[in-house]
């Protein structure tokens, strides 16, 4: 092997390196954007959440507020239900 030889393969080495250490730092660019893009979109969801919580903790208020409604409304009505079967069994 010859000088011209040695030095081009020095030279190819040395552009296979140069690619591969660009390719690698596109690489890592390229996952720093989608690291970063990833903590806005959680930043925005953590956002919208903290905005949504009272409206859903007032609907989650009204909802029990319906429901205790109806358990009473049932609860009355039962209670004038067996009122009645009493009344007609003591008047019978």
């Amino acid at each position: 092997m010859d000088m011209r030889q040695t030095d081009k393969r020095a030279a190819e080495e040395a552009e296979r390196l140069a690619k591969e250490q660009a390719r690698k730092k596109t690489w890592l660019a390229q996952e720093k954007a989608i690291e970063e893009a990833q903590k806005v979109a959680q930043a925005k969801r953590a956002e919208k959440r903290a905005a949504d919580e009272p409206e859903q903790l007032a609907n989650e208020q009204a909802r029990k507020k319906t429901w205790l409604a109806q358990e009473k409304v049932i609860a009355e009505a039962t209670e004038a239900r067996r009122a009645r079967e009493n009344r007609n069994r003591e008047g019978e």
